[in-house]
């Protein structure tokens, strides 16, 4: 009976090592900063932006690299960040408005507040951002809302913290009904909890909705992702894991990429070593690895999660 056990816990083993060996560090270059997080990339992938973060979380900027002749361009700052604690952009199918989320003030002058979304737009995809703009009511409260991601029809999915969520944080969704955005919704118990939800993909046809729980007791560690599918009269199904490409640390920050069928997401993964250092300079190399328990973006094809479901 015992060797029956351990063949069958060897056996899980390997699969699960399989199954990490699945996701894959999305871009090994971003290895030179500590903290990035919040990838999203435009429909001709030709354009990506994510967010730079101190490793102490006190600053936040969005930046953005370009693909040149098949080769990505050195990462820059976006033209309106820098001030403030802007992180988590989104760019839209066409490329023209870039959602994000950020602490900056309403007036130019004015103090830095809690977490609003905010876009910004150009006329063409070889156009300079516009100036931030805030979303508004009735989606910005004095609450924090942050992660927007917005689907085909231009219905806005983000999280808040506001006294209208189950607990802590939730997913809100608006819909948008050709002039503006109608008071935000609350998902029910099928996503939502009393305890954290956040960081909500929702795909360009509303069909999935891809989300990080925080503490899950079916959970693999600290936060973790889960996916959830609309079911033949619109309801959302019962969210399930992602396990197999969730670690025991912190999974957050998906991003799907319809055109090559990939998710990226943000992962504080570690893979562990038991190797022996000779000195400082192979102690240096392992610690600086991409897999290295630090803020890194991954990705991972989700072609037979979908196909499946």
């Amino acid at each position: 009976m015992t060797n029956y056990l351990l063949s069958i816990i060897f056996i899980s083993s390997i699969a699960s090592s399989q199954n990490n060996n699945s996701v894959e560090p999305a871009f090994e270059f971003l290895s030179n900063y500590h903290h990035v997080r919040d990838f999203t990339i435009s429909s001709n992938q030709n354009e990506a932006y994510f967010s730079i973060v101190s490793p102490n979380e006190k600053l936040s900027a969005i930046a953005f690299m370009k693909k040149v002749k098949d080769q990505w361009s050195k990462p820059e700052l976006v033209s309106f960040t820098g001030k403030y604690k802007d992180l988590e952009p989104f760019l839209s199918t066409d490329g023209l408005r870039m959602y994000f989320a950020s602490n900056r003030p309403l007036t130019e002058n004015g103090e830095a507040k809690d977490y609003d979304i905010w876009y910004v737009e150009r006329k063409n995809i070889r156009s300079e951002w516009s100036a931030p703009i805030n979303i508004g009511s009735p989606i910005n409260t004095t609450a924090d809302e942050f992660y927007p991601t917005v689907a085909n029809n231009k219905n806005l999915y983000y999280t808040s913290d506001s006294d209208k969520s189950m607990g802590k944080d939730d997913i809100f969704m608006s819909v948008w009904n050709g002039k503006n955005y109608e008071n935000p919704i609350r998902l029910d118990e099928s996503i939502n909890s009393k305890g954290y939800e956040f960081n909500a993909y929702i795909s360009h046809d509303e069909t999935f909705l891809i989300y990080t729980i925080y503490g899950s007791p079916e959970g693999l560690g600290s936060g973790d992702l889960y996916i959830s599918f609309k079911d033949a009269d619109g309801n959302w199904k019962k969210s399930f894991n992602l396990k197999e490409f969730n670690s025991e640390s912190m999974d957050y920050c998906p991003f799907y990429d319809a055109s090559t069928q990939t998710l990226y997401f943000t992962s504080k993964r570690s893979l562990p070593t038991t190797k022996s250092f000779q000195n400082l300079k192979e102690f240096e190399s392992e610690i600086q690895k991409y897999q290295n328990g630090l803020s890194r973006i991954y990705k991972v094809s989700l072609k037979d999660v979908l196909e499946k479901n």
